[in-house]
C-alpha cells in the first residue's frame, strides 16, 4: 500500500478517539500528538505538520456539532478534510484539448524516473482511446533515446528519436509533420543532477520552440522534503503546469515528497504506485486520504473496473449476479477483470472499510494463488461445464484436474464457493436495493467504523 506506515499510524490515533469514554481536550491533544508523530515519521516538514495539526485542533475544539455526526465522527471528519486540503484539496487533471497533437512536455532531474513515467502516461491515455506518440529530446544522456524507444515498443506506440543529432529542437522539427497524426504527443527532455541555470535555459528554449500545452515535472518520492524546493524551483523558473510523483509505493519519505510538492504551488496530477506500466494513478486528494484512513477510494476502484471490463458486459454480468443467475463463465470473466485491475492488496485498499482491516500479506498471497488455480481449472473445462457447473461429477473433476495441473480438492473448493455465492445472491434477491444502498452509505458515513 502507498504510505502504508503513515496510514496505520493515523488509523491507530483515530481508533483511540473512537474507544475513548470521554472526548475532551486531553483526548484531542493525544490525537494531535499521534498525528504529528505519524506525519513526521513519513518525512513531512515540521512547519507543515505544525500548521495542519493546529488547524485540526482549532476546529475540533471550536466547531459546533454537525447534524448526523457525533463528536467522535466529527473529529474523524475534520482530520479527513484537513488532510485533503493539505494535499491540494481538489483533483487537478490534465484536460486533453481537441487539437492535434496535444503536447505534454516532461521535465525533471536525473533519477526521477522521467522516461519510465512517459511510458506509463502514454499507456494511461492509450487505454482511454487516444492515439499517442513520444519524441525523445534528451540529447545529453547517450542511453536516453534507446530507453525511450524500448519503453514505447513495449506498449506499441511510436517513439521519434535521433541518436546522432545533438540539437533537441532540430529533432523535433525533423519529425514535426508526422505529429499531426496523433492526439497526444509526449516529449522527453534532458535532465541534470539538480536544477541549474543550464537546465532551466534548455527547457525554456525547447518550450518556446515547441509550445507545449502542459509542462509536467517528474519528482521521485524518495527525495522527501526536498521535493518542495525542487518543485518550487521548476515552477518559478519554467512555469510547470503539474507534477507527477514517482516511486510513491516504495519509500517512507513519500509523505514529505507529496506534501512538499503540494505546498510548492504546482499541482500534483498523477502518482506512480508501482513498477508496472499500469501503475500510474490520477492524484485525487480525497480518494488518496480516504485510502490512507481506511475509508476506501470508490472513484479509483470504478476507474480500474472500467479499464478492466467492457462497460456493457460488466453491467450484464452484474445484473445476472444480482439475480443469482450466473455460471462459471460469468465468474471467470469477473476474475479476469479483477486480474487486470491489479494485485489484490491494491484493490482491497480501495474498498470502503477494507483498508482498515489488517489482512496479513501471506493471506492475500494465498487468496491470489487460489484465484490463479481456479482460472487454470476453468481453462480446462468444456463450454457446457462452465455454463452448468452442476454436471461436474467426480470423473469430470478428475479430468479437469489432470488437464489443468490443479488438484481435485482445489476444483471442489471452487465449486463449493460458486454454489455458496449463488445461494447468497438468491437469498438477497427481492430485497429493496435502495434500502441496501442507504444502509451501506450510512456505514460508510461512520468513517473508520466507529
Amino acid at each position: 500500500m502507498v504510505l502504508e506506515n503513515l496510514g496505520e499510524r493515523l488509523r491507530e490515533g483515530l481508533k483511540k478517539i473512537a474507544r475513548s469514554m470521554v472526548v475532551d481536550e486531553a483526548a484531542i491533544n493525544n490525537l494531535i500528538k499521534d498525528i504529528q508523530r505519524a506525519l513526521l515519521q513519513a518525512d513531512v516538514d515540521v512547519s507543515l505538520v505544525l500548521e495542519i495539526t493546529k488547524k485540526i485542533k482549532d476546529r475540533a475544539m471550536k466547531e459546533k456539532d454537525v447534524k448526523g455526526l457525533d463528536l467522535r465522527e466529527r473529529i474523524v471528519n475534520i482530520v479527513y478534510n484537513e488532510l485533503v486540503t493539505f494535499l491540494g484539496d481538489e483533483r487537478s487533471e490534465i484536460i486533453i484539448e481537441k487539437k492535434k497533437p496535444f503536447k505534454i512536455m516532461m521535465v525533471g532531474v536525473y533519477g526521477a524516473g522521467k522516461t519510465t513515467t512517459i511510458g506509463k502516461l502514454a499507456k494511461f491515455y492509450q487505454k482511454r482511446g487516444y492515439k499517442v506518440a513520444a519524441v525523445g529530446l534528451d540529447v545529453h544522456r547517450p542511453a536516453a533515446p534507446d530507453q525511450l524507444k524500448q519503453i514505447c515498443d513495449s506498449i506499441k506506440i511510436p517513439a521519434y528519436i535521433d541518436k546522432e543529432e545533438k540539437n533537441a529542437l532540430r529533432i523535433y522539427k525533423k519529425y514535426e509533420k508526422e505529429f499531426s497524426k496523433y492526439d497526444i504527443l509526449i516529449i522527453d527532455t534532458a535532465g541534470r543532477h539538480g536544477l541549474d541555470q543550464e537546465l532551466v535555459q534548455e527547457i525554456k528554449e525547447i518550450s518556446d520552440g515547441i509550445k507545449p500545452d502542459e509542462k509536467i515535472l517528474v519528482v521521485s518520492a524518495d527525495i522527501g522534503q526536498a521535493a518542495q524546493k525542487l518543485a518550487r524551483g521548476f515552477h518559478d523558473a519554467c512555469g510547470v503546469t503539474g507534477i507527477i510523483i514517482t516511486k510513491l509505493d516504495g519509500t517512507a519519505r513519500g509523505g514529505g515528497a507529496l506534501s512538499g510538492a503540494a505546498a510548492s504551488g504546482a499541482r500534483v496530477k498523477f502518482i506512480g504506485v508501482g513498477e508496472k506500466v499500469d501503475d500510474l494513478e490520477p492524484f485525487n486528494p480525497e480518494g488518496f486520504v480516504g485510502r490512507i484512513l481506511g475509508m476506501g477510494d470508490i472513484e479509483a476502484l470504478l476507474e480500474k473496473a472500467k479499464e478492466a471490463m467492457d462497460e456493457e458486459k460488466a453491467g450484464d454480468i452484474s445484473k445476472r449476479l444480482l439475480e443469482g443467475d450466473f455460471n462459471l463463465v460469468d465468474l471467470y470473466e469477473q476474475m479476469e477483470a479483477m486480474n487486470k485491475m491489479g494485485p489484490l492488496n491494491k484493490i482491497i485498499e480501495m474498498v470502503p472499510g477494507f483498508g482498515q482491516i489488517k489482512l496479513p500479506k501471506e493471506a492475500l498471497k494465498v487468496q491470489e494463488g487460489k484465484l490463479e488455480k481456479w482460472r487454470e481449472a476453468m481453462n480446462s473445462m468444456t463450454k457446457s461445464e462452465l455454463e452448468n457447473p452442476d454436471v461436474l461429477d467426480g470423473s469430470r473433476i478428475q479430468r479437469v484436474a489432470k488437464g489443468s495441473g490443479v488438484t481435485g480438492a482445489d476444483i471442489r473448493e471452487m465449486i463449493k464457493q460458486y454454489r455458496m455465492s449463488k445461494k447468497m445472491m438468491r437469498m438477497m434477491k427481492g430485497k429493496d436495493p435502495e434500502k441496501l444502498i442507504k444502509k451501506f452509505q450510512s456505514k460508510m458515513g461512520k468513517g473508520i467504523g466507529m
